[in-house]
């Protein structure tokens, strides 16, 4: 992050407005770190961008629906779903228009050390893009959604899930490298955040 002392008084007027979430953020990312929350994490009305060296998961499942974030139309996505999934080199980030200062990218870090990986059980992404390498185990395309044997189980339509009879592919596991993924949500069972690294950076700064 740059220097206060280069934004003078405006950055205290920043601070003023981000601390208290900021510290909550960090608060919970403790104790994500920790093993002792469950993850759910939006951003209303806002996409953030996620990279990541490696993903490898089991249980997978693929298929559309839509969300609808504040104050907007429905929005279509792919949710990508894994009952257990380890993750190298995580990076989250999103640019918030902030007052008097402008464009703030807040980035979240962790899983740096290959040897000590983020881990999630009960993994949901809705996405709007993604790019990686993939590579699949005992995939089937074109399943009925209403019938899938592999990955968690989301919430049922017409907004916390899958329309009905949709089209879905699912794996027995499934590794992504190079990842850079734009999403609307991230949740899961439990997110064990490690190495984790949170900061702040004037203008747009982001995984990608």
């Amino acid at each position: 992050m740059e220097s206060q002392a280069r934004g003078g008084t405006r950055w205290r007027r920043f601070g003023l407005v981000m601390v208290p979430s900021v510290a909550a953020t960090a608060v919970i990312g403790v104790a994500l770190a920790q093993g002792a929350l469950a993850a759910s994490f939006s951003v209303s009305g806002q996409e953030f961008k996620v990279s990541v060296d490696r993903l490898y998961g089991e249980g997978f499942v693929q298929y559309s629906q839509t969300v609808r974030p504040a104050g907007e139309r429905p929005q279509p996505v792919a949710v990508s779903a894994f009952e257990y999934a380890e993750i190298d080199n995580l990076c989250q980030s999103v640019v918030v228009p902030v007052p008097f200062i402008g464009d703030v990218t807040l980035r979240i870090g962790a899983g740096s050390d290959p040897d000590r990986p983020v881990e999630a059980d009960n993994l949901f992404i809705d996405l709007s893009q993604l790019d990686a390498q993939a590579e699949f185990r005992n995939i089937d395309i074109g399943v009925n959604v209403d019938e899938q044997t592999r990955g968690p189980r989301g919430p049922d339509g017409p907004d916390g899930g899958p329309a009905a009879g949709s089209f879905a592919q699912q794996a027995e596991s499934v590794v992504l490298t190079d990842v850079e993924q734009t999403a609307w949500a991230t949740s899961a069972g439990t997110f064990t955040l490690t190495d984790l690294n949170l900061s702040l950076h004037r203008g747009a700064n982001e995984c990608f």
